[in-house]
């Protein structure tokens, strides 16, 4: 399932018109945010410009998201589609993270559904910094 997941990630993200690289060699980087009682944890494997990895947020008093992404980097922007797992049932939606020195900031703006998955309605328009990762040694 992951094989076709993977496939579909290029014509997904197709606002940016690039075709993930994976020619390149692979490196993995992980980040944390933790804030009070709320945490997000990314795990990063970059191949070229495309992007896979584990992320997970856990905000104190709500529903654990915990799933993987897949995506492309665009200078330094990753846009991926997010696939995570929340009271039991799968649910789809697009993230977008910038990078600013060693950190990614979250980025946040409008959505709608599409092809059953939530997405933004404007990338070129997204806020970012609400939630900011810092670099963390990888598990």
């Amino acid at each position: 399932m992951a094989a076709c997941t993977n496939k579909t990630t290029a014509q997904k993200v197709d606002s940016l018109a690039t075709t993930p690289d994976t020619n390149a060699s692979k490196a993995k980087v992980c980040y944390a945010y933790i804030k009070n009682k709320d945490t997000v944890s990314l795990s990063l494997i970059t191949t070229g410009n495309a992007v896979a990895g584990n992320l997970n947020y856990n905000f104190y008093e709500k529903d654990k998201n915990a799933g993987t992404i897949t995506g492309i980097i665009k200078g330094d922007t990753i846009i991926a589609d997010y696939t995570f797992q929340s009271e039991g049932s799968t649910s789809y939606r697009q993230i977008a993270f910038v990078k600013k020195g060693d950190q990614l900031l979250e980025g946040y703006g409008p959505t709608q559904e599409a092809d059953g998955r939530t997405v933004f309605t404007n990338l070129a328009g997204l806020k970012y910094g609400d939630i900011t990762l810092s670099p963390v040694a990888c598990k």
